[in-house]
């Protein structure tokens, strides 16, 4: 009779599950090692043995939807993938150089700061979205949801439901970058130039903001990523994302 030790190693782990590429690098000639968002399964990284070839290259884009078929002999063992394209959601950005800009921001920030292997739950919806309407006139609006909740995601999320100063609800107009929490017209108005603006269009989830309010939006995350996950995890702030806002070629509305 084997033994107990003996018996472990040959366990073997399996599921399938579907989501989006985020991350792929070359291993050896043929194989790839995949980063993927998955819906049930959080981020995960697996080995995808001798799948380069001239008729199967353009399933393995960045941003492109794949359903995944895991497998492992032991928890030590990285995944391997068995992978079959869902949507090629790469030609949604390739052409167009903001969607390309954002998508590389998205890739840099999810690869950097989730967790492997953790169930994303409610916040897969807002990655989900972001593919899902990159097609309609406020794709960029759907990004800035995504930062907006990645900061919620990774514990790090603003407390915006009342002035820290007066514990007023009413005419909430800033967001302390001190505290995280929400500032009231009349307590911030002296010190506003030190100030976030308050991002009422997603306490209201208006999805046709201005650009401005977008904008402002992207500073006010970029601060609190590199502030309290970037800095605290002593990693580099992506160079991708750092740029992001003064490469982006958009009129405001």
């Amino acid at each position: 009779m084997p033994s107990p030790r003996l018996v472990s190693k040959t366990i073997r782990m399996q599921f399938q599950d579907e989501g989006y590429i985020i991350d792929q690098r070359k291993h050896g000639e043929k194989s790839l090692i995949l980063t993927v968002l998955t819906r049930h399964h959080g981020k995960m990284i697996g080995y995808v043995k001798n799948c380069l070839s001239k008729k199967s290259l353009g399933i393995y884009q960045l941003g492109n939807h794949i359903a995944i078929d895991a497998y492992a002999r032991t928890q030590e063992n990285m995944w391997s993938f068995r992978v079959e394209l869902v949507e090629p959601c790469a030609v949604n950005f390739i052409n167009d150089f903001n969607k390309l800009s954002i998508l590389s921001a998205f890739c840099s920030l999810t690869k950097d700061t989730l967790p492997q292997e953790d169930n994303l739950e409610r916040f897969y919806y807002y990655i989900e979205s972001f593919f899902s309407f990159i097609n309609e006139e406020n794709w960029l609006t759907h990004y800035a949801y995504f930062e907006f909740y990645l900061l919620e995601y990774l514990g790090i999320g603003l407390d915006l439901s009342e002035c820290s100063a007066t514990g007023t609800k009413e005419n909430l107009r800033y967001v302390s970058p001190k505290t995280g929490k929400a500032v009231c017209a009349q307590a911030g108005e002296p010190y506003k130039d030190r100030l976030f603006t308050y991002p009422k269009f997603i306490i209201q989830q208006n999805y046709t903001p201005q650009r401005t309010e977008i904008n402002d939006l992207l500073k006010m995350t970029e601060f609190f990523l590199r502030k309290n996950f970037f800095q605290i995890h002593g990693l580099k702030f992506p160079e991708n994302r750092a740029t992001l806002l003064s490469t982006l070629r958009l009129s405001s509305n």
